[in-house]
Parts: C-alpha cells; sequence; structure tokens
C-alpha cells in the first residue's frame, strides 16, 4: 500500500489522469473544509512506488471535488467552497486558466462529459446542476432541483443523459435532447429509498432491518461501466442501492447494507462489471459485488459473490473520495480521508478468499 499525506489539508476527492497511469490529483480542504484555504494536489507516483507531490494550486476556500479534462491531459476543474468551478493547467503554474462563479452556495461535485468530451458540469448546495463549454464564460445551462445536489454526472454510455441525486432521496436523470419545458429536460425521477417487491438485500435476513424504508439523503452516486442502466447509489442511512432505469418505479435492484455510517462516495470499477468500490464515515472502504453474475435462474456465469466481498480499513478518519487505476492489472484504487492521507492499493489483496 502506498500513501501520501497531505499535511495541513483535509481530502475530499481524488482522481486518476485519464491520459497516464501516474498522475493523481486530490482536491483539499484546511480544518476539514469549515473554514480556511483550499489546495489542489498534482501528485506523481514514481516507479519506485513513492508518492511526490509534482506541485499544488492554493485557493481561497475549500476544494471538494475534483475531475480531469477529457479533451487536454494537462487540465482539470475544481469544485469551490465559495461556489465558483476552476480550470487548472498543469503548466500555467498558480493561478487558474478560467473560472466559473456562478453558484449561489458551495459546489460540491465536478465532472467532464467522457462521451463527447466538450464539456462538464457542476452541482451545489444551491440546488442547480450546470451544463458548461470549457470555451465559453457562462454556463449553457441551468437545471433546477430544488434541494441540494451533492453529485450529479453525465452518463458514461451517452453524451445527453444527466443524473443528479441529493438531499431529497431522489435521483433525477435528465435528457438533455428533449425539448425545454417546465420539467426542464427532467426524464426520470427515481426514490432513492424503500423496498421494491424484487430487491434483493446483502447479508441475508440479518440486514434486511438495517434497510430504511423513509427517505435518506443521497451523497453519491455512479452508472455502471458495463451495464448501461445500472446505476449505483450511496445514502446517509449507510446502504448502497443499485436500480435499472428502464424500471423507475420497481425500486432498488439490490440493497447493499454493511457500512455503520453515511457512505459518501461509490465507483464501479472499470474492469469487473458487478464489482464496486465504496468509501464511508465509518472509516472503511469496501469492496462490494451486486451479484451480477447470478443469473435470474440462478445458472452462474461468473465468480459467486454478492454483497461485500472485502474491505479496507486502514484510514482513521472519514473516507470521503475514491477512484480506479484505468491503467494495469484490475484492482488498483485511490482513497482518501479526513486523517490528511492519500492511500494507494490493490483490491485483490483485501477480498475475501
Amino acid at each position: 500500500m502506498l500513501e501520501f499525506r497531505t499535511a495541513g489539508f483535509n481530502p475530499y476527492s481524488t482522481k486518476y489522469s485519464p491520459f497516464t497511469d501516474n498522475l493523481l490529483a486530490v482536491s483539499a480542504g484546511a480544518n476539514f473544509g469549515l473554514v480556511g484555504n483550499g489546495r489542489l494536489y498534482i501528485l506523481n507516483i514514481l516507479p519506485s512506488g513513492q508518492i511526490v507531490c509534482a506541485q499544488y494550486f492554493e485557493t481561497q476556500d475549500c476544494l471538494f471535488d475534483t475531475c480531469w479534462s477529457e479533451a487536454h491531459e494537462a487540465q482539470l476543474l475544481t469544485a469551490g467552497g465559495d461556489g465558483s468551478v476552476k480550470l487548472f493547467d498543469i503548466n500555467v503554474p498558480e493561478f487558474p486558466i478560467a473560472q466559473w462563479p456562478e453558484h449561489a452556495r458551495e459546489v460540491f461535485c465536478v465532472d467532464w462529459n467522457l462521451v463527447s468530451k466538450d464539456g462538464f458540469l457542476s452541482s451545489s448546495w444551491d440546488g442547480t446542476v450546470k451544463i458548461y463549454s470549457p470555451d465559453r464564460k457562462e454556463s449553457l445551462l441551468s437545471l433546477p432541483t430544488h434541494s441540494c445536489v451533492y453529485s450529479a454526472m453525465f452518463s458514461p454510455h451517452a453524451s445527453d443523459i444527466v443524473t443528479a441525486v441529493g438531499a431529497d432521496s431522489h435521483m433525477r436523470v435528465y435528457d438533455l435532447r428533449m425539448q425545454p419545458s417546465k420539467d426542464n429536460h427532467l426524464a426520470l425521477m427515481i426514490p432513492v429509498h424503500g423496498m421494491g417487491k424484487g430487491t434483493r438485500v446483502t447479508g441475508g435476513a440479518e440486514n434486511k432491518g438495517m434497510v430504511s424504508v423513509g427517505p435518506s439523503e443521497c451523497l453519491t452516486h455512479d452508472w455502471n461501466k458495463y451495464r448501461d442502466n445500472i446505476i449505483a447509489t450511496g445514502s446517509v442511512d449507510g446502504v448502497i442501492r443499485t436500480f435499472d432505469i428502464r424500471q423507475p418505479g420497481a425500486g432498488p435492484v439490490v440493497a447493499m447494507a454493511g457500512h455503520e455510517y453515511a457512505v459518501k462516495k461509490v465507483g464501479w470499477s472499470p474492469h469487473l462489471s458487478d464489482v464496486l468500490l465504496s468509501a464511508s464515515y465509518d472509516m472503511t472502504c469496501r469492496i462490494w459485488s451486486d451479484g451480477s453474475a447470478i443469473t435470474p435462474t440462478g445458472a452462474m456465469t461468473g465468480p459467486n459473490r454478492l454483497g461485500e466481498i472485502g474491505r479496507m480499513d486502514n484510514h482513521t478518519e472519514f473516507t470521503t473520495g475514491l477512484d480506479w487505476c484505468l491503467f494495469g492489472a484490475e484492482g488498483w484504487c485511490a482513497t482518501c480521508a479526513w486523517d490528511e492521507k492519500v492511500k494507494i492499493w490493490d483490491i485483490r489483496e483485501f477480498m475475501h478468499r
């Protein structure tokens, strides 16, 4: 396990470069993001296994999220506590090369369009999701949700589909190809709570009582990279749920209980279609399988696994961010936590044998 310390700053998000396997970005804030400056770290992973800080950018407020540009290998975005989205270039020291100060409250999430690669979005406590082009000084579109939006992202399968989750315990699916209307491109609104008739709860009957049926703030979500209708969510109640957007009224497909506190981040593996990773306020990162390797008839198409299949508990504070490495072996990932630590590790060393 590799480790880097962000001394004096508490990380919120970490992202691998999509262009090279040895660059990692980390967004952080002083004093747990409550007050003080922010810092964007660019970390270099050396062939020797050492992690060094290649450079960093200072900001006047906490940075809650970051993502790399899909169009320019040297550029990346940040989500700021001052309501701004900033674009940095690692070849231009000290200052952002562009910024969009449009949100009225903290920005919690930024995401670049993986399909068209020509734009990005942000979501905020002010209850909006905004769509941008890096070539425009103002946002192209604002999608109101009337509730704090903790996580928003473009579908990795379709450039015009946007999803968002937040404080009102609902997942919204927007289709930007739809004609503007009073619903502002809203195509679906799915409750992120409750139980469907066919919902499987991992761990058996003993975990059914851990799955709340009432609304719970949803902090994170992610699209499955192989199954273009499957989305995983993580909520304050500590439960990870997967949904099939083809059946918006059916409830969760799987409810994975186990975390003792809120789930801050989830991410599907880019290598294995049934595996996802979670980071929680219970200071653990857990590896899960949604059981999709099991066919409806019970026939096995892959490993026999369902629910939690591994756990890493080396962080000593709230774990807040995670990302999978796109390169090399299938298990490498990075996580960060309020313990001022960024860790790079192989999930295969922590999976149940």
